[in-house]
Formats: structure tokens, sequence, C-alpha cells
């Protein structure tokens, strides 16, 4: 525990030291930049209908994504258990129904084959907990928000009966500000969201990947066949089945394997799975909300996951919804060198190349379509680079076109508090890097649009 602590300080000290250097927020220094074609295939041919892009651009994209970006989601799946430790039918004044659901991960295939060892050990299982609120004031199935936390379940709430995260002493020594009971709790408006209708499903980020380059170990990654400690694939042959839409196998090469981004969003696919089960959820109408490295993974979700309706990305910058070849505020080099765990390999490739990355980030918000996207900034984030933000969603426009549907109509951003809600919704609020309670009215507004309430 000492030695991880010590790393996860050096790692933190340097991080701070690289961030503060050579850092661009001067918009007359941004590179002139050519983006790469969202309605061109590979071979040059244009794509003029839906089916080309459903058929022939989007895969080819995704690919780009999978083994460029964030890794290869493996197609095997290994098998999740849940178990309701606790149920308030009285939460937040009687308001909500609460469950904390344990999943656990074991590296036990679904049809019961044993794992990388060939036996299920207490090393290769993972435990999480869900927590749900449920609106108790409902007519017929309500949706839902899916969204991590970042400091545990306990973090964004009073009730002392809401249990820690399991995995949370692995990155925060006990003590530490991240252990006492609501420290987030503004960016979780419990009640807000409730009145309006929506359950929230919320799960500690810790406890798919802790977020620690020394982590790896401890996450869901080991779990799945091809994996070894050393990063190799090793000869084991993956199962049937597919978590979404990219997959790997145990032929691929390391520099192409998943990482924390890529386990963030697997798990909250997981987290559906679940809700599906639920007869109060109507899973129909799930949408996902992510803020910074959560909001990079949400998009990566939405990407793959298409039960996801409405995908939100809150000041999610580079990685998230930011052009990479702007290079303005954190870029591809800053944020593999700070955050070594959450890309593939093949990313380090691009640092100081962005206009060699073959894809950019209007791209991912466009692979989102038909289903609906947003995306918010804050004005003192230059870190994350508002506009950057908005030019993605700005730029994925044509392929929600194809679709006859609402897109952004200029590439001038919005001023501030005056949010868009077509196909595509943005919005810039005054403020820094954080998740607001005007963020919320927001999403809740766009979900109300698109879910028709």
């Amino acid at each position: 525990m000492k030695r991880d602590a010590w790393i996860l300080i050096a790692w933190l000290c340097a991080s701070m030291l690289l961030a503060q250097h050579n850092v661009n927020y001067d918009e007359e220094k941004v590179p002139k930049y050519v983006l790469p074609e969202l309605l061109q295939l590979q071979n040059g041919e244009k794509v003029t209908s839906v089916e080309q892009w459903e058929k022939q651009r989007r895969p080819e994209i995704m690919e780009l994504f999978a083994s460029e970006v964030y890794g290869r989601t493996p197609t095997d799946r290994i098998k999740v258990t849940y178990e309701t430790i606790t149920e308030n039918p009285n939460a937040l004044k009687g308001k909500a129904t609460t469950r904390q659901v344990r999943f656990t991960f074991s590296s036990e295939g679904e049809n019961g084959d044993k794992g990388r060892n060939g036996s299920v050990s207490e090393d290769e299982t993972r435990e999480a907990i869900l927590l749900l609120y449920i609106p108790n004031k409902r007519k017929g199935k309500v949706p839902v928000f899916v969204g991590y936390n970042y400091n545990g379940n306990h973090s964004i709430t009073h009730d002392i009966k809401v249990l820690y995260p399991p995995t949370l002493h692995l990155v925060e020594e006990l003590g530490s500000p991240a252990w006492e009971r609501d420290n987030q709790t503004r960016r979780w408006p419990l009640e807000i969201i409730i009145d309006r209708g929506y359950a929230i499903a919320t799960m500690c980020y810790h406890d798919i990947f802790p977020d620690n380059p020394s982590m790896k170990e401890r996450s869901v990654i080991p779990l799945f066949t091809g994996y070894s400690s050393n990063n190799r694939p090793t000869n084991e042959k993956t199962g049937s089945g597919s978590t979404g839409t990219t997959g790997q196998d145990s032929s691929q090469s390391a520099s192409d394997e998943w990482q924390a981004i890529g386990a963030w969003a697997w798990g909250s696919s997981r987290i559906v799975d679940y809700l599906e089960t639920q007869k109060e959820i109507d899973s129909d109408k799930i949408a996902i909300m992510g803020h910074s490295r959560q909001g990079k993974a949400a998009l990566w979700a939405g990407a793959q996951d298409e039960r996801f309706k409405v995908v939100i990305s809150n000041d999610s910058g580079c990685g998230g919804a930011a052009l990479f070849r702007r290079e303005f505020g954190e870029t591809i080099e800053i944020i593999n060198n700070t955050f070594p765990h959450w890309f593939c390999d093949n990313f380090q490739k691009y640092n100081k190349r962005e206009p060699s990355l073959p894809i950019d980030q209007h791209q991912l918000i466009a692979l989102i379509a038909p289903r609906k996207a947003y995306v918010a900034s804050a004005n003192e984030d230059l870190w994350a680079d508002p506009k950057g933000e908005f030019l993605s969603a700005y730029h994925a426009g044509p392929v929600y076109r194809l679709y006859a549907l609402s897109a952004i109509d200029s590439d001038t951003m919005p001023k501030l508090h005056a949010p868009i809600m077509e196909d595509i919704g943005y919005h810039i609020r005054a403020g820094k890097h954080d998740v607001t309670d005007y963020d919320w009215k927001c999403y809740l507004d766009f979900a109300d649009k698109h879910f028709k309430k």
C-alpha cells in the first residue's frame, strides 16, 4: 500500500510539472489543420446514404478508434453476477427507493468455462457496488441516467448507509478527503434529478479500473482471455459473444490492448445489463453522463453500445470531445505522459504528431448517430479546449443530417448559458472544470426533449 501511494505521489508530481510547460492557450497559435473526412470511405468513395455509413464508413472509423486510441474491447464475455445488498424505500425523505447492488466479475466464462489459469480464484474476481435511485412518484417505467462517480458512492450522498467502494483503499490513503461522506454532492443533485422523474445509476469508477498507472492488475482487464501481466497476449482462444462493435482476440498485439478508458466504457455497459433486469427502468430511455475523463469514456461507451440513447460529455477535453488537431490546452503528448494507463500504446505514436492521426473527435461523436449526443464546456476550463469541444459537435453534423436529423448549424460558438438543443446539443457555461446544477438542468431538458417526456 505504501509503495503504491508513493508511486501515485510521484506520478502526480510529474504530471503537474509537465502540465505547466508547453501548453497553448492562445487561439492565434492554433495550427492550421484539415480534419479527416467524415463521409468519405478510405478508398475515396463518397458516402451518400445511411446504409453506406452504417455498413462501410462507420466500421472503418470504429476500427481506427479501437486500434489507434482506446484499444480493442474484448469479444469474449466474462461472468457477471448481481447481489442486492440493501434496499431503502424511503431515501431522499421518501422521494426515492435506493438499491445497493454488488457486481461480481469473474474470469469464469458465461458458459461455466474457467478463466485464464483453468480455475477461478479470488484474484480472478473483481467487485463493484452500484447505487441505484428510483423515483417513488412514477407512472410506469422511468428513464435513467448512468454515470460514474469519482470518490465512491458515499461521496454523493449524506446517507450513512451507503457503502464505500471496495477499491478506494487502492488509490486513496485512509483519512484522505475522498473518504469523507458527501464530499461530491454538488456534482450529483439527486433530488433535482429524481424530481424530474429520472432514476440514477452510479458506481465508483475505481471499481472497474483503479485510476493509477500501477493498478492495471487490480482492474477487470486481467479477467479476460488473451491477457498476461507483461501485456503480451497468451495463445488462449477467446470465447464467443460480443460486448460491442469492436473486439480483440488472442492474436492482437499489445499495442492495441484496451486500457482504463476502454474498461470504464465496458463497465458502463455492464450497468445497462443490470438495469435491463429491473422492472421499474425503461431500458429504451437510458442516458449516460460522464465528466472529464469519464466524459471521454462516456463517448466511447456511447459509440460502442447502442442502448445508450442519449450520450453526454461534460468538460471531456483531450481524448473526449475536443479536436486533437487544434493542439490547444491538453495535447496528445501531455495526456499520454500524464495518464499512460488510459489509452492503448498505439496512441503514443501521435505524440506531437496530431496531423498524422487518421481520425479526430468529431468522428467519435458522429458514431453516436442517430442517437442523441450532447457536449458541454466551461469558459474557464481552457485545459479542455471549449472551442475544440464545440467544433467537434459542430463537425459531427453531416452524419446526423444523413439521418435527416438536426445538427448545430453554425461554427460560431454560442454565448454563455445559451444551450443548443438539436439532435446534437451543446452549451458553454461560466465557471471552471466541474459539474454544476446548471449543467444538469441542461441535460435533463435535453433528455426530456428526446425521450419525449
